[in-house]
């Protein structure tokens, strides 16, 4: 049976793994912008532009609209507040587990002290 909640997530983790598309999802953070507008800082073409956009819009993570020759962008940002939640749920499990192993450590490092005190002064 496929689980399509991870299955978007592993779209969006996918997306997110090139550093063009996070620079255009950066850009469209800050205003909705044409597909124009959004390869003028990067060193690649104009199709190569629309491949990722087209990659961002299968993750859910961007929306196009075409009016006349001029097609738009802008952010959808329930993907992204999924994938934010995903992985807050894997960041509390992992400072529990850190804050655990700092304890133990803390503990073993003081029975250490212990011994060389005594046998200091043994």
């Amino acid at each position: 049976m496929v689980n399509y909640y991870e299955a978007g997530l592993s779209s969006v983790f996918a997306a997110l793994a090139d550093p063009t598309r996070r620079g255009i999802l950066a850009r469209l953070a800050r205003r909705d912008s044409t597909v124009t507008e959004l390869a003028e800082p990067f060193p690649i073409s104009l199709p190569a532009i629309a491949k990722h956009l087209h990659v961002l819009e299968q993750a859910g993570l961007v929306k196009t609209e075409k009016e006349g020759r001029i097609r738009y962008c802008r952010l959808e940002p329930k993907r992204l507040r999924e994938a934010t939640a995903w992985l807050e749920h894997y960041r509390s499990f992992w400072e529990e587990r850190l804050e655990a192993l700092e304890l133990h450590l803390l503990a073993k490092r003081k029975r250490a002290n212990r011994r060389k005190e005594k046998k200091i002064h043994a």
